[in-house]
């Protein structure tokens, strides 16, 4: 890692942590707390909002490389400027509280932006032509995006799970892209991911002192299913090793919802129904938790995404096989069905 890198990575912590410190303060002051209700995971009124100082230090780092040649101006546009739109969007959710649909048409109109017009996505959906006709192609890519940032919405309820996850998605990427000798267009953009989301953590892990909030957690997911493309596109960083790096908020999600359809449930409707809910009541804390979904990452899913990319024709199966076991326990926990 060269010197200029590493101060970038330095000062893009420092300031999306600070950041979150001043977030927090106003949050004291104005009254922005999240209240713990019936379907709440926290006990104390904690402020939210704090997703906007990781924003910054991300914004920050991001400008400095596409000023420096580590961006191009089509990825400035499709993940800089419409990742701002999801994140105002979500901003605008944890001020004023945005109906589901007025939410929807802000997502796909952000995704629908950077997947049509402005990503160089031309390579990989002429790879995916033969699988998919080429017109579902990119319908896929924009439902499947909107799905990730929301569904890492749904997974931002407990101390430090969302932003560890981050670090940890990011740190993984970045790692198997080293190991590939790919270490050019993206890796740097990684490592500023994984710099600001830490320097967040910082005030979210357990117990947490700020929440993400929606401008945040919404962000986050846009990026890693924008990331996911972009580098499937042009380096052997394929779509099923990302599949497999999100997999434990993918399978939570997914398995939640599925279920919840099953029972007729409201599916729109706040609960706290996931199966990390659940075992944050159960044990009665977050912090092992988050750390045992941390765990996962690294001791499981991690060495089958670097298989998946250094292995690609196998992929398919082993993405299976890291998601039958998470969505085993999931169901055993009760996702979808304990919400007291």
């Amino acid at each position: 890692m060269d010197l200029d890198l590493l101060f970038l990575l330095i000062a893009v912590f420092f300031l999306s942590c600070g950041g979150t410190w001043g977030l927090r303060a106003l949050a004291l002051r104005y009254g922005l707390l999240d209240i713990p209700n019936r379907r709440s995971s926290h006990n104390l009124p904690t402020p939210r909002g704090g997703g906007p100082a990781l924003l910054l230090g991300l914004y920050m780092g991001g400008g400095y490389l596409a000023m420096t040649g580590g961006m191009t101006i089509p990825h400035v546009f499709g993940l800089g400027a419409c990742g701002l739109g999801i994140a105002a969007a979500g901003l605008a959710d944890d001020l004023f509280r945005l109906s589901v649909a007025r939410r929807l048409v802000l997502h796909f109109a952000c995704t629908f932006a950077a997947v049509y017009f402005f990503l160089p996505l031309d390579q990989l959906v002429g790879k995916l032509d033969g699988f998919i006709p080429l017109f579902a192609v990119r319908i896929l890519m924009v439902v499947g995006i909107v799905w990730l940032l929301n569904l890492y919405n749904f997974m931002d309820g407990i101390d430090g799970l969302a932003g560890g996850e981050a670090v940890s998605v990011a740190l993984g990427a970045g790692i198997i892209l080293l190991f590939m000798g790919e270490t050019e267009n993206f890796l740097p953009l990684l490592l500023v991911l994984a710099a600001a989301a830490l320097g967040f953590l910082v005030w979210n892990r357990p117990p947490a002192r700020i929440f993400m909030g929606d401008a945040g957690s919404g962000f986050l997911g846009f990026c890693f299913g924008i990331l996911a493309l972009l580098t499937a596109s042009s380096t052997g960083l394929n779509l099923w090793s990302w599949g497999i790096l999100l997999g434990t908020f993918l399978v939570d999600a997914t398995v939640t919802l599925v279920v919840r359809l099953m029972r007729g449930e409201k599916v729109y409707q706040a609960h706290r129904s996931h199966a990390y809910q659940i075992l944050a009541r159960r044990t009665g804390s977050h912090g092992r938790v988050t750390i045992g979904y941390m765990a996962a990452n690294w001791l499981f899913l991690f060495p089958m995404a670097w298989l998946a990319a250094s292995q690609p024709e196998y992929g398919p199966l082993l993405l299976i096989f890291s998601y039958a076991p998470l969505a085993i326990l999931c169901i055993l926990t009760g996702a979808g069905r304990t919400n007291d």
